[in-house]
């Protein structure tokens, strides 16, 4: 288990398949084919979820996401890896990525602006953040 999953199992409350997520999540997020957080809300914006993604990165309320936007917004190929990587079946990555994807995209986005640098370092520092 990497720095980023014991992380996440100490603010998850012991982690497992949850901290695992996160860690795959950050990776896939951070690496060049997804584009990194910019190219996520492009993405989602591109497939006709723009209001809900825009509103993550905005100062008001985030609005929901289903999981079935979720592998919208993201493709079934992404599921797929996040899935193999995670040791989760597709459908429980959509279902917790609902909740999850929301809440760090705000995190990340402080003020309604797009960070700029690491991702994978922010991400650490949201989670480290959190344990306070």
């Amino acid at each position: 288990m990497g720095l980023l999953d014991n992380i996440a199992g100490q603010v998850l409350g012991g982690g497992g398949a949850q901290g695992k997520l996160i860690s795959v999540v950050m990776e896939v997020l951070g690496g060049s084919k997804m584009g990194g957080l910019g190219g996520l809300v492009q993405q989602f914006a591109s497939k006709g979820l723009g209001d809900i993604v825009n509103s993550w990165v905005g100062t008001g309320a985030n609005l929901p996401i289903t999981p079935k936007q979720v592998e919208q917004g993201l493709g079934s190929n992404v599921i797929g890896q996040i899935a193999q990587k995670s040791g989760l079946q597709a459908g429980d990555v959509t279902s917790q990525l609902s909740k999850l994807l929301p809440q760090v995209v705000d995190k990340l986005t402080p003020g309604g602006k797009m960070p700029q640098g690491d991702l994978m370092a922010q991400g650490m520092d949201l989670l480290k953040g959190l344990m306070k």
